[in-house]
């Protein structure tokens, strides 16, 4: 067996990887270290999607809310009959839940449509 000399070493140093990297991104390092701009930001978000809640809130009750009001105030309506059901029971029985369901569609898409809003302006690089 020869004695051959070990390969040279290579110094590997974490800085030059660092430096290397692009910059940190404003946005998103305030709402990583929580900063106020980053806490407002997200405060908007929740805000946006509290208000787009309640919205939709009031269209279910009075959707739906409206509906025995109606049937109290117009007892002739109440006792209609509609493919052999009475239309009260048609309309809270069987037709609510379609129409809660399109409410929750919609719910989803306008959230989804904040958050991507919302990053839109994290991501949104500085001028």
């Amino acid at each position: 067996m020869a004695d051959n000399p070990p390969p040279p070493r290579t110094r590997v140093v974490l800085g030059d990887a660092a430096a290397r990297r692009r910059p940190a991104d404003p946005a998103r390092t305030d709402l990583a270290e929580q900063t106020p701009v980053g806490e407002a930001l997200v405060k908007g978000l929740v805000r946006a999607q509290l208000a787009l809640a309640l919205r939709l809130s009031l269209v279910v009750v009075a959707g739906l809310g409206a509906l025995p009001l109606l049937f109290a105030v117009a007892p002739a309506v109440g006792r209609l009959k509609v493919f052999g059901a009475q239309l009260p029971w048609l309309l809270l029985g069987v037709l609510s839940f379609p129409f809660l369901m399109l409410v929750g569609v919609a719910y989803v898409h306008w959230a989804e449509r904040n958050e991507q809003d919302f990053t839109a302006v994290v991501r949104r690089p500085e001028r």
